[in-house]
């Protein structure tokens, strides 16, 4: 940052930003991008993200929603399961189960070859299972606090496995979406990303053979993975990052970056008309949520080093799947 600094570069907001703002690296840009009228298009969750420490540091241009699950209709239909009914994590396991009596598909699609997808499957359990007060009061470093809800997720993680497919250690999380697409799996836990391999894919069309819920007791919550820009200090080239950032922040801006990422505008002004009826309805539930936490597998919950000692609690996990071990790494982690 000070030898060959860039002009700009991308960066999940929130406690990702933690070690730029101690090193006094990044310039405030309270005053020049987030005028009153931006930070008005913006909900409070998404401008605490950018500004982690009191001033505003980074630009927010697009949201991820992580606590989707999606699924082949038709699998389901076989099975007789109804998704909308699924109203808790352990609902969803009772659903499993169903699926694995009466179709020949495995119930849950999953990829363990790296630990983030498990972590973030682990967190979206806990908003599930204990809200998302509990879920922040966690991030805030209170994990020890937390110690039998962390177990009790965990052990509801513990018996999904039971429903993954068989080489979950061996493939990627594209791959294990894969298999809802040809109809192998039912469902799949994963950001809204996955949806680009399914609109993708032919003869797989949105709301006829595939569709989501919102993770079974996570209603009204929009669990956010967000892409951010800064204002490195010593920069190369001020004027053009800031016009680049004031960019950013527009509607303009937002309105064509988005939909070919596949992600929703971190404001809440822009017009829908540019975004397919999927992300149409992510942008209905993101304008209309009452909780948007931050994720741990995706950084902006936690700084650099709690995030990778939980990425090493969950590579642990999924060798041993020992419940009180990995609680016990979780408290630890959080004492980075």
């Amino acid at each position: 940052m000070n030898q060959n600094p860039p002009s700009t570069f991308q960066i999940w907001p929130g406690q990702s930003l933690a070690p730029y703002v101690q090193g006094n690296v990044l310039n405030d840009i309270s005053d020049s991008v987030w005028t009153q009228q931006v930070q008005n298009a913006y909900l409070e969750s998404v401008r605490n993200a950018a500004k982690p420490a009191g001033n505003y540091v980074s630009v927010p241009l697009n949201i991820h929603r992580l606590n989707n699950l999606f699924y082949n209709a038709d699998v389901l239909e076989q099975a007789g399961v109804n998704p909308q009914s699924l109203n808790n994590p352990a609902a969803l396991n009772d659903a499993f189960n169903t699926v694995a009596s009466e179709t020949n598909a495995t119930p849950l699609a999953h990829s363990t070859q790296e630990a983030w997808t498990t972590l973030q499957l682990w967190e979206t359990v806990f908003i599930g299972q204990h809200g998302s007060e509990a879920f922040l009061n966690l991030t805030g470093g209170n994990a020890g606090q937390h110690q039998d809800q962390i177990r009790q997720s965990l052990q509801q993680v513990k018996q999904y496995r039971q429903h993954f497919n068989a080489d979950a250690g061996s493939i990627s999380w594209d791959q294990a979406n894969s298999k809802v697409i040809n109809g192998e799996a039912a469902f799949h836990q994963q950001g809204d990303w996955a949806a680009g391999q399914y609109e993708a894919a032919e003869n797989f069309g949105y709301r006829q053979q595939w569709n989501h819920v919102p993770f079974p007791g996570t209603n009204g919550v929009y669990s956010m993975v967000m892409d951010s820009f800064v204002y490195p200090k010593n920069n190369p080239s001020p004027d053009a990052t800031e016009k680049f950032l004031t960019y950013c922040a527009t509607v303009d801006a937002q309105r064509r970056f988005n939909p070919i990422k596949g992600s929703i505008p971190a404001r809440t002004d822009v017009p829908t008309d540019p975004f397919g009826p999927f992300l149409q309805s992510q942008i209905r539930d993101f304008r209309n949520s009452e909780n948007q936490p931050t994720t741990i597998a995706h950084g902006s919950a936690v700084v650099p080093e709690v995030k990778s000692n939980m990425e090493e609690a969950f590579a642990s996990f999924t060798e041993s799947w020992n419940v009180n071990a990995t609680a016990t790494r979780i408290r630890n982690a959080f004492q980075a």
